[in-house]
């Protein structure tokens, strides 16, 4: 058993966790945290897909009530089902455009200039949505998750799908952009909470499936610690990130993914990242 390359996987779990929820792209920095790890390679990429799970799993741990009781009501509660029925058109969009395009974003968008772009003008966007809520202050049309029509879950499955950019942040996308269709800031972290779900187990099947040729029993270890890790590290996040919404708003990680921005071209420009599909 290599300890090191056990270490690598931890390091990734722990970056994964931590970044996967918070509006500031998990596949950047885990771009940034293999590169200085020395963690690369076609496996390496599945195995940041696969992760994943363990942070979708955070979110079902973190809200097992809520989910048993959807699940028990599922085919007599009105609302249950609406639930289930916006998750279904929430992670269609995305899905359906991952599907037909992701092979050419890879191809195109995979690269520093267009990361950093998207990390820079996502940080731009949140910036001006935080500076208008502050301007003109209103009350949320949308308060919670439950009072959420087929259509504002549309709304927010459209805009989950400019995640498919490398560097725009799923959670990012999908919080601002519920937050701009009339959701209040809770009511859309948890919506983008709950649509990780589908969304993220979607992504690692079918990334395992696809790559299965590239992955053996030996493999085994290293994704466990890794998924273990991003459970862990993604369970913790998601608790403070409830807290901190309840009194501060998003300024901070707009000037964050700016910042963040900035050093994406300075590592690509200084080439001691390497920014490879």
């Amino acid at each position: 058993m290599d300890l090191v390359l056990l270490l690598k996987a931890f390091i990734m779990g722990i970056v994964e966790g931590l970044t996967e929820f918070l509006p500031i792209s998990s596949t950047g920095h885990l771009i940034l945290a293999g590169s200085l790890l020395d963690f690369t390679g076609d496996k390496v990429k599945v195995f940041e897909i696969v992760i994943q799970a363990g942070a979708m799993l955070a979110v079902i741990w973190e809200y097992r009530v809520r989910i048993a009781s959807v699940l028990t009501g599922l085919f007599t509660d009105r609302r249950a089902q609406r639930f289930v029925l916006n998750l279904v058109v929430g992670f269609l969009p995305a899905a359906a455009l991952g599907f037909l395009f992701n092979t050419r974003i890879k191809a195109v968008l995979f690269a520093p200039v267009p990361v950093a772009l998207a990390f820079i003008v996502g940080g731009l966007v949140i910036l001006w949505v935080e500076r208008r809520q502050r301007a003109a202050p209103a009350r949320a049309r949308i308060e919670s998750v439950d009072d959420m029509t087929v259509m504002d879950a549309f709304k927010v499955g459209c805009a989950q799908a400019f995640a498919l950019v490398p560097g725009t942040s799923r959670s990012g996308a999908t919080i601002i952009g519920g937050m701009l269709f009339g959701l209040s800031r809770k009511a859309a972290t948890e919506f983008s909470f709950f649509l990780a779900i589908p969304t993220l187990l979607a992504a690692t099947v079918y990334s395992l499936y696809k790559e299965r040729a590239l992955l053996s029993a030996a493999d085994v270890p290293m994704f466990t610690v890794g998924t273990v890790a991003a459970f862990v590290s993604a369970f913790l996040c998601v608790r403070w990130l409830l807290r901190y919404i309840s009194t501060h708003d998003f300024t901070v990680f707009a000037w964050y993914r700016i910042v963040f921005g900035l050093l994406v071209l300075a590592s690509a420009w200084g080439g001691w990242v390497v920014w490879a599909d």
